[in-house]
This record gives structure tokens, C-alpha cells and sequence, in this order.
């Protein structure tokens, strides 16, 4: 090959420097068909197109969205297995569907983490200002002290109930998600 011929292809590790990835993470990329050498050198070393870098960045962005790597091979195939662009349409907007409704499953139990963590931060709030400040851990599991809820959070119910009446190393034990309120 001419070294003319490589004059606007960029080797691998220039790659990764320019996308901030490791050469790794662009053989990884190449392993799973998200990314392609434009050819090699006599010597076996990876070029690629400049352009190469935006895809890496597509790469990116999708991760951060929530795409795994086989997903995002699987938008490739879908897109470039069809043989009309109706069809490569239609299979993305299935698999961007399924990931809609998988986005939507996450943010529903976001949610209730959020609400569930923001409960237990009140119910904590309210042992700032301890009666017995000097009490050991068990006296928190029999807490008389007005919390202002109805019912313990349970986030905090899993660590201060005990199966069975009993300790475990010193502290309360653990119960199982199903057996709390």
C-alpha cells in the first residue's frame, strides 16, 4: 500500500485517544460488528476512516442511553440486513419500541426507589433529635419516638426486623422483601 493511500486514515490508537476510548474498547467494537477498519497495514495494524470517530461517539451516546453493545449490533443488523427502507423502518421502530418499554419499566422503578428513599430520609430525620442519643442499636428497633408516619419505611423495616426473635452478630437481621408491609 502506498503511504499516500493512508493519508487521511487514522490508526487505532489515534482512535482512542481522539473518542477517549481505550484501543480495547475499539477492538471490542470491531469484535461485535459495531466498527470496522478501513483496511491494515502491512504490518496488521488497524486503520480507519476519520469518520470512524463518529461512530464511536454514536456508540457512546447510545450507551448512554441505555443501549447495551449487542443491542446497538442489533440496530446495525436490523438497519442493514433489509433489503427496503420501509423495512429497516419498521425493525427499528420494534426494537426502539421494546427499548421504549423497557425505559419506561426503569423509570416506573426509579420512581418508587425515589419515593422509598425519600420516606426513609424523613423517617432518619427525625432521629437526629434522639431522646436517647447513647442508646445502642437495639433500642432503635423498639424507637418510641413520633416519627410523624403512619408506618415505618420500608427500606428501614428490612434492617431493624428480626426473623424469629433473634440477632445475628449484634445487629438486627435481615428479612425478606415479601415479608415487609
Amino acid at each position: 500500500m502506498h503511504p499516500a493511500e493512508n493519508r487521511h486514515l487514522i490508526r487505532i490508537g489515534d482512535l482512542a485517544r481522539s473518542t477517549g476510548k481505550t484501543a480495547r474498547a475499539i477492538h471490542l467494537y470491531e469484535e461485535l460488528g459495531l466498527l470496522k477498519p478501513a483496511r491494515r497495514t502491512r504490518g496488521g495494524f488497524r486503520l480507519y476512516e476519520t469518520t470512524a470517530a463518529q461512530r464511536v461517539q454514536w456508540i457512546d451516546l447510545l450507551h448512554g442511553l441505555g443501549f447495551s453493545l449487542h443491542e446497538m449490533r442489533d440496530v446495525l443488523d436490523g438497519w442493514w440486513s433489509s433489503d427496503l427502507g420501509p423495512e429497516a423502518m419498521d425493525t427499528l421502530r420494534s426494537l426502539f419500541r421494546k427499548k421504549l418499554e423497557e425505559t419506561r419499566a426503569n423509570v416506573a422503578r426509579f420512581v418508587q426507589l425515589e419515593k422509598e428513599l425519600l420516606s426513609g430520609l424523613a423517617y432518619l430525620e427525625t432521629c437526629v433529635a434522639c431522646a436517647t442519643p447513647t442508646t445502642a442499636v437495639d433500642g432503635c428497633v423498639h424507637c418510641s419516638q413520633d416519627h410523624g408516619m403512619k408506618e415505618e419505611p420500608a427500606l428501614l423495616a428490612g434492617l431493624k426486623a428480626s426473623p424469629g426473635g433473634t440477632r445475628r452478630s449484634g445487629r438486627g437481621g435481615l428479612v425478606r422483601v415479601e415479608d415487609i408491609g
